[in-house]
């Protein structure tokens, strides 16, 4: 059998990855998620534009949207020309964007985000120096208007501190709903500001927020408790990375006990998802040291989604298996708007220009072609 009728024959085995499942209030209409993936292509105020509509209307035959990236915060901001949610401008232009993506039966989730460390004082307001749990420099780099950038050595923040950013949190979550959001994701991986707090890698904090695992989940748990009481916990996911050391954050000592306690304590706010990345972020699915990814999955009382790597057949297996409640899809999504039907039927799928990932305009972003009709015919003749 050609690698060609296997895709087709995977495609079109039976398998609830197509079908509807119910996330929290919502019916989704299938189990396949779009991943945030920061494009930036705002403007410099952080202003969701037109082509963004566009780009994620194209896609929103998704079961799930989850926007890219959004600053909490003008502080927050890591990356040039990615979209806030802490003024009204900004709300406006989302609203926008929620809108077009209803139109065509879609649910979307913006990704609520600050960076930390993972910044560049020519990004931060008064050029002054990003802030972090400790003043580490991390071996990474900020994308900048030059380019990227390498990141330089943050301001810990003090303690007092903390309760504003947390604030920040929430009235990002109260704009997220008044832009017509469904719900929101907190973004707390990938080495930003929250999985700084939470490594002791990255946290060398002597406070309530350092030290034992308990003060280094503070604040992580204290950001969930406060967008949970502005959305319902049923309208909010969390991503974490337990096992990514992306953007210089080297893993925790310990993470299968550091994770299993974060995810046990975030029951108590009755969140619709936990979002994991499986493995190292864009890279190997599979990481030694013997961690149970399954463990969180059983330690969470709401629904798993799962990331990193996942093509048709991998998602299929980890349906039958019942290894995830939810599939979701980053790069896939960047050069195949219709990505669900080209899933669903197996069709090739467009291959991304790296070029035009981060910035520009139209090219690479939402010129992307969707299958024709007749395509999508002669595919499932095929089969």
């Amino acid at each position: 059998m050609t690698d060609s009728a296997k895709k087709t024959e995977q495609a079109q085995a039976p398998s609830d990855l197509f079908q509807p499942v119910r996330l929290g209030p919502y019916q989704l209409t299938n189990r396949i998620v779009m991943a945030p993936l920061t494009r930036s292509r705002a403007s410099e105020d952080g202003i969701a534009c037109p082509l963004m509509v566009e780009y994620y209307a194209q896609r929103a035959s998704a079961g799930l949207i989850i926007a890219e990236g959004t600053n909490i915060s003008p502080q927050a901001r890591g990356y040039a020309f990615t979209p806030g949610i802490y003024n009204e401008m900004q709300v406006a232009g989302w609203r926008q964007v929620t809108a077009a993506v209803h139109a065509r039966g879609g649910r979307i989730f913006p990704q609520l985000w600050h960076v930390g460390r993972i910044s560049h004082p020519s990004l931060q307001p008064g050029g002054v120096l990003p802030v972090a749990p400790s003043a580490i420099c991390p071996k990474a780099t900020s994308y900048t208007g030059a380019g990227f950038t390498p990141c330089v050595t943050p301001r810990a923040l003090g303690t007092g501190e903390i309760a504003e950013i947390i604030e920040q949190y929430r009235r990002a979550a109260r704009n997220a709903l008044a832009a017509g959001f469904d719900g929101v994701e907190i973004h707390a991986a990938n080495g930003y500001l929250i999985e700084q707090f939470l490594r002791d890698s990255t946290n060398k904090r002597t406070d309530a927020y350092g030290g034992s695992r308990e003060n280094r989940a503070r604040f992580l748990l204290e950001v969930a408790e406060a967008v949970a009481r502005v959305c319902g916990g049923e309208r909010v996911g969390i991503r974490l990375s337990p096992l990514s050391p992306v953007n210089d954050a080297a893993l925790d000592s310990d993470p299968q006990a550091t994770y299993a306690y974060v995810v046990e304590r975030l029951n108590a706010f009755n969140l619709a998802y936990i979002h994991i990345i499986e493995g190292v972020t864009q890279g190997a699915r599979e990481v030694g040291g013997g961690f149970d990814l399954q463990l969180l999955r059983r330690t969470f009382k709401g629904s798993y989604m799962a990331n990193n790597g996942y093509d048709l057949a991998l998602a299929l297996a980890a349906r039958r298996r019942n290894l995830a409640d939810l599939i979701a899809f980053g790069r896939p999504y960047i050069a195949n708007p219709d990505l669900v039907e080209r899933l669903r039927i197996g069709a090739p799928l467009n291959v991304p220009d790296r070029k035009t990932f981060f910035g520009g305009a139209a090219a690479g972003y939402t010129d992307y072609p969707a299958l024709p009709p007749v395509e999508k015919v002669g595919a499932l003749a095929a089969g």
